[in-house]
């Protein structure tokens, strides 16, 4: 069994990850400089682990009395939807779903004001100005991916997912779009001191868990939208955020690119070219705060990324393919470089590590059937009605 490393000189800092992980310098500095925040008790950082804004991608951070907004950072609620199909892979035409998984593009039809109104808090910021938005995926590393189980580790556990050789699932990652950031616009505080729970704080967590919920009903809706193409039907078994604050009494614990250990079932995926891992967290050693690494990381960032894939008419066409003869639906040629699977870590090694650090138990193995992430240019999704900030 594996043992966190302790970071610097530091006790409050821990990585679980192996010697051998990718994890650049700059990752483990980044973390050393959230344990020097007003308030930070402990510092948790994942296999996954890379650099990010205002702190790494991959950790968690414990603070006592202090809300630290800008380490959830613009996406709060940014997570991972997984449900169970009805529809078999033997009975899924490959040509045929990719065609029918365009539909995605655009603006939901539905009445988004109507389901804003039903399941979101009553109180917190006001949401509506991004209704237009809901049902979106949304640029960067979101996507809706069609996939298919190649390995069954715990039977019971899967079945109880709804998963046995041979079905298919839909895995789902988005978040809360242009209202996260809005709320972290109304919240933010320059430096590292952070809001007082009872200082401002307490404000902003009423306007995050808003952000919260719409980043799971977004979710929902892009797998009703992805159902409704494909002619089917599924069922929802997982909703795990990983960008969130989590009060617990007089203590913040904040996660950015980390899942919850504590609330079932996690999916972490790899790359677009990358299988799945459905995993079981396992009772873990309280360094861990309650998380696990969300994905494979990033290994390169998106700007190297030009000059490291070939560009040519041929190699942008092997982009819109995975290994494992599965279609990726994305006609922004940046977007495509950007996200090319060897920007991301090796999945299996990340895996590895978790289990290593007895973290996880792998439950099953899923790989991507058809990806879908835009059929367009990116551009932004501004707020509709010349949404300005209330308070």
């Amino acid at each position: 069994m594996g043992t966190p490393r302790l970071v610097g000189a530091s006790s409050r800092i821990h990585l679980f990850a192996s010697s051998t992980a990718w994890i650049e310098d700059a990752a483990v500095r980044q973390l050393e400089q959230l344990a020097d925040r007003r308030g930070m008790r402990a510092v948790a950082g994942m296999p996954d682990l890379h650099p990010g804004h205002h702190g790494p991608v991959g950790c968690a951070a414990e603070a006592e009395g202090s809300v630290h907004a800008d380490i959830v950072g613009t996406d709060i609620g940014c997570g991972m939807q997984f449900w169970s199909l009805d529809i078999p892979e033997r009975k899924l035409r490959l040509d045929k779903a990719a065609e029918r998984l365009w539909t995605l593009e655009g603006h939901w039809s539905g009445n988004a004001e109507a389901r804003l109104e039903e399941d979101l808090p009553t109180e917190g910021l006001d949401v509506s100005p991004f209704a237009g938005a809901l049902g979106t995926i949304g640029g960067g590393n979101h996507f809706c991916e069609v996939q298919a189980v190649v390995e069954i580790v715990d039977s019971d556990a899967a079945s109880a997912a709804g998963l046995e050789m041979g079905s298919i699932g839909l895995l789902v990652h988005s978040g809360s779009r242009g209202f996260g950031a809005a709320v972290l616009a109304r919240h933010y505080h320059a430096g590292t001191e952070g809001l007082p729970l009872e200082g401002g704080g307490l404000a902003y967590l009423r306007d995050h868990d808003r952000a919260l919920a719409y980043a799971r009903l977004n979710r929902q809706v892009i797998a009703e939208r992805a159902m409704a193409s494909l002619r089917t039907e599924g069922v929802l078994r997982l909703d795990v955020p990983h960008n969130l604050a989590e009060r617990k009494g007089s203590r913040i614990l904040h996660r950015k690119g980390a899942a919850p250990s504590d609330r079932g079932l996690v999916p972490v995926p790899g790359s677009r070219g990358a299988v799945t891992y459905l995993v079981a967290p396992l009772e873990a050693p309280s360094e861990a705060l309650c998380s696990i690494a969300h994905g494979a990381g990033r290994k390169h960032d998106r700007a190297s990324m030009e000059r490291r894939v070939r560009t040519s008419a041929g190699d942008l066409e092997r982009l819109a393919r995975n290994p494992f003869g599965g279609r990726v639906i994305c006609t922004d040629r940046q977007l495509l470089i950007e996200e090319a699977p060897d920007a991301y870590k090796d999945i299996h090694k990340v895996i590895a590590d978790l289990e290593a650090m007895n973290l996880v138990q792998v439950v099953a193995i899923l790989r991507p059937v058809v990806t879908f992430k835009t059929a367009r240019q990116i551009r932004r999704i501004e707020p509709r009605n010349g949404w300005k900030d209330k308070r």
